[in-house]
C-alpha cells in the first residue's frame, strides 16, 4: 500500500467504550470461567443449575427454560429469557447489548444471536451493537444467524441455517439466505391418540 493513500481500516484506534460490558472486568472474567468450568462440563440434564448460574450473574430466566450445557452467553446481565424456552446445543448468545427471547421459543443447535458489529465506515472499527428481540412461541431452526438489531414477531418459524438481517413478521414461516418470506404459519390442534 502506498503512504498517500487512506487507511480504511485502523485497528490499532479501536477502543471499548467505558462500560461497555455492563460489569466489571473482574465480574466479566468470573463469569467467563464459571462459563467454562460449571456450566459446559456440567450433565446435560441440570437445567437448573445453568440457570442458577445465568441468572447469579444478573440474567433473567423465566420457569421452565432448558439450556444446554453447549450453549455459550457472552454476557448473561444482558440476556432476558422467558418462561419455558429451550436454548439447544452450541447456540450462541452474543450480548454485547440485550437480548429478549420470548416464552416458549426454542433456538435450536448452532443458532447465532449476533448483538454486536462494527462500522465498516469508521476507521477505528467502532462497535455497531443493537438489541435482538425474539417475541414468545419462536423457532429458529439449526444453524440461523440473526443479525443485530432484528426483531422477530410471535410465532414465526425461521428454517434451518438461515440468515436474518431484518425484522420478521409474526405467525409467519421464513427460510434462506437472506430469510424469505415462505407463507404464514397455521396451527394445528394436536390430533388425538389412537386407541387400542
Amino acid at each position: 500500500m502506498a503512504s498517500s493513500e487512506q487507511k480504511l481500516q485502523d485497528l490499532s484506534k479501536f477502543t471499548v467504550p467505558a462500560g461497555f460490558r455492563g460489569r466489571s472486568g473482574i465480574t466479566v472474567q468470573a463469569w467467563w470461567l464459571v462459563q467454562a468450568l460449571l456450566f459446559a462440563p456440567s450433565p446435560q440434564f441440570l437445567y437448573g443449575w445453568r440457570v442458577f448460574l445465568l441468572k447469579l450473574f444478573g440474567a433473567r430466566v423465566g420457569k421452565g427454560v432448558k439450556i444446554r450445557p453447549s450453549a455459550r452467553v457472552t454476557y448473561p446481565w444482558k440476556v432476558d429469557i422467558g418462561d419455558n424456552a429451550w436454548i439447544g446445543d452450541r447456540a450462541e448468545l452474543y450480548s454485547l447489548v440485550s437480548i429478549q427471547i420470548g416464552a416458549d421459543s426454542c433456538i435450536s443447535q448452532d443458532c447465532y444471536l449476533c448483538t454486536g458489529s462494527h462500522d465498516h465506515r469508521q476507521v477505528d472499527f467502532r462497535y455497531d451493537c443493537r438489541p435482538i428481540v425474539i417475541a414468545p412461541e419462536v423457532w429458529l431452526a439449526a444453524g440461523t444467524f440473526v443479525g443485530p438489531g432484528v426483531s422477530i414477531g410471535r410465532g414465526t418459524v425461521v428454517g434451518a441455517r438461515s440468515l436474518v438481517l431484518r425484522d420478521l413478521d409474526a405467525e409467519t414461516i421464513y427460510a434462506g439466505a437472506p430469510a424469505r418470506r415462505l407463507g404464514p404459519r397455521l396451527a394445528r390442534v394436536p390430533e388425538p391418540p389412537l386407541l387400542a
